[in-house]
């Protein structure tokens, strides 16, 4: 049942990270013709941006090794493709294939900063600036996630204040939008609330704004509903709920798309998105990862169909 609730918006753009971040966190590498399928899969879903994979050193993110083999597979399909790029040579990598849609992964705290990429934030933010330059001079989009927007497991909470620097420090950069992330799930509706005002305040709009939920307190949904409530209109969810941090280990998976698209729905919100072909695409991503997906919304439906 169809039930809008004022100050809300009309439409949301999922930006799906499931073939990324989802399956970057998996123990065992899947096959590259599986991610393919996989991603043309969310694609025949209705969702317009799919996270593709990512331009890390192997050593790094062993299962995503295979990005200029995946790359090409679903280079065709009509839908934007992001990759993540970590350095200029990740970037050189990708727009050799070409990628038209980066992004850049930094840390609001020193420790994240630290231990996902052995630098201090300003450190990285320095090793990002030619990267942001020479994809904006080829004409190409740039996301820069933050991660640690909310808490962190070595530092505990994170000031706003502190939140508020780093991403003005990347939209200065060139970045076209940001994805403020809750890496292990600590934040909650108000804390979401406030960090968006104080960004607001900064002259940030909520239009060039994303956000990235985990679901480790169960708050990813009603955290997402008041970035809504704020104007956000790009959230950021992983099919079937893969997904979760492999540097934050209490971080659980990301906000399941199916729950984030249910209750969408529910409240009106268009988000082009066929409920029934992506609840059984993430059915068919739990099969060949030998588990079921931890998505509410997945069971529920699924469950139905039995």
């Amino acid at each position: 049942m169809v039930v809008p609730a004022p100050g809300l918006p009309t439409r949301v753009r999922i930006h799906e990270v499931g073939a990324r971040d989802g399956l970057q966190n998996e123990k065992s590498t899947v096959p590259t013709a599986v991610k393919a399928e996989f991603v043309r899969r969310l694609a025949d879903a209705g969702l317009t941006t799919i996270e593709a994979t990512s331009f890390v050193h192997p050593k790094w993110v062993p299962q995503l090794a295979d990005a200029e083999q995946l790359f090409p597979l679903v280079s065709d399909l009509d839908a934007a493709l992001p990759v993540l790029v970590p350095n200029e040579r990740g970037l050189d990598r990708a727009l050799a294939l070409g990628a038209r849609r980066v992004a850049v992964f930094a840390s609001a705290t020193e420790s994240f900063a630290k231990a996902n990429l052995n630098r201090t934030v300003d450190e990285a933010l320095a090793m990002f600036e030619p990267v942001v330059a020479r994809a904006k001079a080829e004409g190409v989009h740039v996301r820069g996630y933050l991660s640690m927007c909310f808490g962190d497991p070595w530092e505990g909470a994170v000031p706003v204040a502190q939140v508020v620097r780093v991403c003005r420090a990347l939209l200065d950069l060139g970045c076209d939008e940001l994805s403020l992330g809750d890496t292990i799930g600590v934040a909650t509706p108000g804390h979401v609330l406030g960090l968006l005002t104080a960004l607001g305040e900064q002259g940030v709009e909520a239009g060039a704004l994303g956000v990235h939920f985990h679901d480790t307190y169960g708050q990813a949904l009603a955290n997402t509903l008041a970035a809504l409530q704020y104007g956000v209109t790009t959230v950021d969810a992983s099919a079937g709920g893969l997904g979760g941090c492999p540097y934050a280990k209490s971080a659980t998976g990301n906000l399941a798309t199916e729950d984030l698209v249910w209750m969408l729905q529910g409240l009106g919100i268009d988000t082009g998105v066929d409920l029934g072909r992506l609840t059984a695409t993430s059915v068919w991503m739990a099969d060949q990862l030998g588990r079921p997906s931890p998505s509410r919304t997945v069971k529920a439906l699924s469950h139905k169909e039995q």
